[in-house]
């Protein structure tokens, strides 16, 4: 039997374009004797289309959702959700709270671990309870900058330069300045206040940047470490996405034992909120040997040369097997779910 995925892309964040670049991945690897894909794009005014048509979802019948063309067109019955968005509004629990209520299987984490995950400064915290090692940082909000940024500073000071500034929940490196001395610290707050009213302003780390990519519920697939490598000053939105800026070298160059740590710090993360399907960590190993968890993006970039797939398939797991293996994940998850009584 074919299964209808309804594949979510765009969106209203400012990684739209990253979004499309994933989905169009996403898309060539579904096998179509398998998968029929009714491609949706999220206009950054929130507009939902199919063939440039107008067009919502709803809930169906037997835990199928439906595609309601919004101009009288016919409707398409959804069996699953894959939404390829990065970002808020996308990444962050709205959509996948969409497909809670209407009932429909969706592909990846949750509600919560979506938001958690989204929310540097909520992930770190959740780290720290959970006591994986995380960088200092000092959280500021628009609030707190407006009243009382001479008292932010000092504790900037006391964390010491550099620091990196960040949007708490957005990705792709949007909206963060590297700041190497406190007559920058203005500039770089403005700028993140602008994408986001939570700003992390977080202790800069020497290391190697690694990478973790991670499958699974109950049981995971953890990839080996890979480790980015660039040029640039540091890892901005340009390095990431221009081509032959960067490159994801996997296995990293670590001792064994340090490769397993970070592994199982990469898991004890991914558990710590409660994901599932996927997920990519990102982290330091610092010139001692010690890892540093940074951050846990539940929608990794998924283009054919973008670091999850990448990592997934030196775990053994081919791009093709990787989106039908996350398309069964969601099934199964929704097949648990309709035995709740809530």
């Amino acid at each position: 039997m074919t299964i209808t995925i309804l594949m979510l892309m765009g969106g209203r964040s400012s990684e739209h374009e990253v979004s499309l670049s994933s989905a169009r991945g996403v898309m060539e690897a579904l096998d179509p004797d398998q998968f029929a894909v009714v491609p949706v794009l999220i206009h950054p005014s929130g507009t939902w289309t199919h063939d440039d048509r107008p067009v919502t979802l709803s809930a169906g019948s037997d835990g199928r959702g439906v595609l309601i063309d919004l101009d009288g067109g016919p409707t398409t019955a959804i069996d699953v959700v894959f939404p390829v968005l990065h970002g808020p509004f996308g990444e962050d629990g709205a959509i996948q709270g969409l497909c809670e209520m209407i009932g429909v299987p969706y592909v990846g984490a949750g509600v919560a671990a979506s938001a958690i995950g989204m929310d540097k400064a909520l992930f770190k915290s959740i780290a720290r309870q959970h006591g994986l090692p995380v960088a200092d940082a000092v959280l500021v909000t628009s609030v707190s900058w407006a009243n009382d940024d001479s008292a932010i500073q000092v504790a900037v000071g006391a964390m010491g330069y550099p620091v990196f500034v960040k949007p708490a929940r957005l990705g792709s490196s949007v909206g963060i300045s590297r700041v190497a001395a406190p007559d920058e610290l203005d500039a770089a707050v403005t700028v993140a206040l602008r994408f986001d009213d939570k700003v992390l302003i977080e202790q800069a780390i020497v290391g190697q940047e690694i990478e973790v990519g991670i499958l699974g519920d109950a049981e995971l697939v953890v990839s080996p470490p890979g480790q980015i490598q660039y040029g640039a000053d540091w890892y901005d939105y340009q390095t990431k996405y221009e081509s032959g800026r960067a490159e994801l070298q996997i296995p990293a160059d670590l001792p064994e034992e340090v490769t397993q740590r970070v592994q199982e710090l990469a898991a004890a993360a991914y558990r710590s909120i409660g994901c599932e399907g996927m997920g990519r960590i990102d982290g330091f190993v610092t010139p001692d040997g010690g890892v540093i968890i940074s951050e846990l993006n539940t929608i990794p970039g998924f283009t054919p040369t973008s670091a999850y797939p990448s990592l997934m398939a030196a775990a053994g797991i081919s791009y093709p097997e990787l989106v039908a293996r996350l398309v069964g994940s969601a099934i199964a998850r929704a097949e648990r779910e309709r035995t709740l009584r809530r």
